[in-house]
């Protein structure tokens, strides 16, 4: 049985544990449900999702996790779809993802079929990564993690004249087809029976955090990405769907928010 991950203890006691009781709920009551957690790079997502699905097994609960980067394009595809961005990156953005096999495999298995997940290898491609096969999951509850679930297109509401909103040009010309390209994720969305946050207390921590992260995994002797790519795929994250457009508004509707600060520390939760 995996040992369990160390959390802060307000985060483990006032945000983790609620959401595995949520989960189990509706497992009792004959569901499978699926839950969105939405964060930001860096903030913890998987060492959370560690922490859930080692607790959950050993309560007899079969949880699995997927992460929203696992559903990346194959290599040629996803060059061709971010070709001319201008991050010069060739995944993070909406549209570098495969949702329809995303849609698929989500409806499949909360009609009751087995959960096939698409595994992503990040350390593939000199650190650019690349779709590394398929995998089989049994399951009872699904956690789909990653820093754009649940996000809404804007559409015709979309504005770039907003307060704390900073752009360069051409990244205010691709602001509309990011936002196109979200529309196609909309039918995942549906399917979330609710919704989890983990906040920054500053937008500027989740840099710090992603650059952290990319250190220990050269430490580790895998695959790692130059300080000038990974500077790249932080901002595409942040800039491709601005927070203050996109992340923020999922606050009113999300189910549970934990608010982190620059040590990944929760500060406090709300849910």
């Amino acid at each position: 049985m995996a040992a369990v991950p160390a959390l802060d203890p307000l985060l483990r006691e006032g945000f983790a544990a609620p959401l595995l009781n949520d989960l189990a709920g509706w497992v009792r009551a004959g569901k499978r449900p699926l839950l969105g957690l939405n964060g930001p790079v860096g903030a913890g997502k998987t060492t959370l999702c560690r922490w859930l699905s080692a607790a959950a097994s050993r309560h007899g609960l079969r949880l699995a996790v997927a992460s929203i980067d696992d559903f990346y394009l194959p290599w040629a595809e996803r060059q061709q779809r971010m070709a001319g961005n201008p991050f010069g990156v060739s995944r993070v953005p909406p549209g570098s993802h495969d949702t329809h096999l995303l849609v698929e495999s989500l409806r499949a298995w909360r009609g009751g079929h087995e959960l096939t997940l698409p595994r992503f290898d990040k350390t593939l491609r000199g650190g650019q990564g690349d779709r590394s096969g398929l995998e089989a999951v049994e399951a009872d509850a699904l956690v789909l993690e990653g820093w754009l679930v649940g996000c809404q297109p804007l559409g015709s509401e979309l504005r770039t004249d907003v307060p704390g909103l900073i752009l360069t040009e051409p990244e205010q010309d691709w602001l509309p087809r990011w936002d196109r390209a979200l529309e196609a994720y909309g039918p995942a969305w549906e399917q979330l029976a609710g919704l989890a946050l983990l906040r920054p207390a500053s937008w500027a921590w989740p840099r710090r955090w992603r650059f952290q992260a990319e250190a220990r995994q050269r430490r580790a002797g895998g695959e790692w990405l130059t300080g000038m790519d990974l500077e790249s795929l932080v901002r595409s994250s942040l800039c491709s769907l601005p927070p203050v457009l996109y992340q923020q508004p999922l606050e009113a509707a999300a189910m549970r928010i934990a608010w982190l600060d620059g040590r990944r520390r929760c500060l406090r939760v709300r849910g």
